[in-house]
């Protein structure tokens, strides 16, 4: 890959567009019974991968001042120099309005509308203002990040489904003790940019209770899949692991001051979600298969 494209692939985030991207087609696989359509998988795919790469490069170009100073983004391509303003501005229009054309014409409007607003949620109400508001700011951000299963089902049925959103409700408890558990090990680097998070804001310790009570309450949020007819045995035993081990970090991030704890807790809850998500999709077939026999 050349440098130049290695750049404008930096701009996208690939690896939170990955994440997005995976929970969103799980969410088109668990709409329907069988085999998504073929121009909502693909073009669904790919309409809400591009969104989530122009919010992604939109969030760079209105945060390059703060991610000059920050040790974690002062090599991004912006605040580095590598590229400049207009580019990064045209590069995410262009983007957005690909996503646009691909979730207008060969998906539907509503997974467009809303696509377009959870860009805007993110790349300009969080970003902008939420992000600098309050020590809230990811809890309520959240929303916009919780999207993607919605968008999903949305995609292949063209309504808004109860469980559709579950998957939302999963992802949005998910958000907070996923991102202060960064947040307290990046604390120094928001605090020099009076970004007001949450262990800035309260202290070390108040984020750690609190990454704890999302934490339980996640593990009952995970359990309505199941609950609801959702999913079955195979999806509450593998997220009944997912979730003792998500308490185990949570706990310890409570009761031992190891540095390095709230990085592996942060590495921790990505896998956790990839991998709950991965549990729903094989439920779903394997419910298929056993209701079949």
């Amino acid at each position: 890959m050349s440098s130049l494209a290695h750049r404008y692939l930096e701009l996208c985030k690939p690896k939170v567009v990955y994440l997005i991207v995976f929970t969103a087609v799980v969410g088109m696989f668990l709409a329907v019974p069988g085999w998504p359509p073929w121009n909502a998988l693909i073009a669904g795919t790919l309409g809400i991968g591009l969104a989530a790469s122009s919010a992604a490069a939109i969030n760079h170009l209105l945060d390059q001042r703060i991610d000059a100073v920050m040790a974690r983004t002062r090599n991004r391509p912006l605040p580095s120099g590598q590229l400049g303003v207009n580019q990064v501005l045209l590069f995410a229009f262009i983007l957005a309005l690909l996503s646009m054309a691909l979730l207008i014409i060969w998906v539907n409007a509503l997974t467009a509308v809303l696509t377009f607003l959870s860009l805007i949620g993110y790349a300009i109400i969080y970003t902008v203002w939420l992000k600098r508001a309050t020590p809230q700011n990811i809890v309520i951000g959240g929303a916009a990040g919780a999207a993607p299963p919605v968008l999903g089902w949305t995609a292949v049925t063209g309504v808004i489904d109860h469980n559709a959103l579950i998957l939302f409700l999963i992802i949005f408890v998910w958000t907070p003790p996923h991102f202060w558990a960064l947040a307290i090990h990046r604390r120094n680097d928001y605090a020099a940019v009076d970004i007001p998070m949450l262990p800035v804001t309260h202290g070390v310790q108040f984020t750690r209770w609190h990454i704890l009570f999302y934490t339980i309450l996640l593990v009952i949020v995970t359990i309505l899949p199941y609950l609801t007819g959702m999913s079955g045995l195979f999806y509450l035993a593998g997220v009944t692991v997912l979730n003792v081990g998500f308490l185990w970090y949570a706990l310890r991030l409570l009761r031992d001051n190891d540095e390095r704890l709230p990085m592996q807790t942060f590495g921790y809850s990505i896998i956790y979600l990839m991998v709950l998500f991965a549990f729903l999709l094989i439920d779903h077939y394997l419910m298929m298969y056993l209701g079949a026999r």
